[in-house]
């Protein structure tokens, strides 16, 4: 069976308006679209790690009551759980303060055996840490090498900017092992100092063929050989916007998912087909920025049978 892997951090989201915490939330860019899947009763494992403390008990208990597969997480003793402490602005966009302590080993644990047309999400600040980069790219590198399709977001957040000298080449190795690069506006902004998806395509596409470049209210850009497109997003008021990339992200593994195209179906995919991905990719986004929550709800995820 066709089955589908995110790969990335864990965090316990507080969430902070007017300097005051109100909720929290189980998270990590990876994750937040696992809980999506699994809400769509998709075959989906999140790989990851996460401590045996409290918080991450809570998570792990919240991951399967959400049918998603913890047998590919780490769980540590010497260490805790992280925390991600989430400040929305006026516009209730997210600042954030991470709290970390993690064991000196870490993502012990053996990866799947990845078949042909299951499909890899890997991302954000996960993808580029030293500490688990090298187990994790041997993973998607053997998803290269089987023909699964492999996802990538940078989700580069702009505190790390002083670091980009050294993780730039890093990032730049994961456009290289990805299928689609499916990314913001700002990361390549920061990344590529590129201003529209045009110019993002021009760097991108020297190492994955498929771009979905996300501009806000300016819409989606898709750019793949032969196709240019933009497509627009409806306007809202946000109520947070945490949880929507991922969601989006989450959107295009399930319609690769629900309409079965494999990895040798990407080349070949035309103008109606992108705008049907891309399309119920903006409605998961949009639909998780109005509410606190980072994955879409269960009455939402209803509305979608495969």
């Amino acid at each position: 069976m066709r089955r589908i892997y995110t790969i990335g951090e864990t965090v316990l989201d507080i969430l902070f308006k007017n300097k005051l915490p109100f909720t929290a939330k189980a998270g990590g860019a990876c994750l937040n679209s696992a809980v999506t899947l699994g809400r769509l009763n998709l075959p989906v494992c999140f790989v990851g790690e996460y401590g045996m403390d409290e918080v991450g008990n809570i998570i792990d208990l919240f991951l399967k009551d959400n049918h998603v597969s913890t047998q590919y997480v780490y769980r540590y003793y010497n260490g805790k759980s992280t925390l991600a402490l989430a400040f929305l602005n006026e516009n209730n966009d997210a600042s954030y303060d991470f709290y970390k302590i993690y064991p000196e080993q870490r993502l012990a644990i053996d990866f799947p055996s990845i078949q042909q047309d299951d499909i890899v999400l890997f991302g954000s600040i996960y993808a580029i840490t030293l500490e688990v980069r090298k187990k994790l790219m041997e993973f998607v590198s053997e998803a290269n090498r089987k023909k699964a399709i492999v996802i990538y977001d940078p989700n580069f957040r702009k505190q790390h900017l002083h670091e980009l000298v050294k993780l730039k080449p890093l990032i730049i190795e994961n456009f290289s092992h990805a299928d689609i690069v499916r990314g913001s506006n700002e990361d390549f902004s920061f990344i590529l100092g590129a201003d529209d998806a045009d110019e993002a395509y021009a760097e991108i596409m020297k190492h994955c063929r498929n771009l979905l470049y996300t501009a806000n209210k300016k819409g989606v850009f898709i750019r793949s050989p032969g196709i240019s497109m933009t497509l627009p997003v409806k306007s809202i008021n946000p109520v947070s916007t945490i949880g929507a990339g991922d969601n989006f992200n989450a959107g295009i593994v399930y319609s690769l998912y629900r309409h079965n195209i494999g990895h040798g179906d990407l080349e070949t995919l035309d103008e109606k087909m992108w705008e049907t991905i891309v399309g119920t990719a903006v409605e998961f986004a949009t639909h998780v920025c109005m509410s606190y929550d980072n994955y879409i709800s269960e009455e939402f995820a209803k509305g979608y049978t495969l």
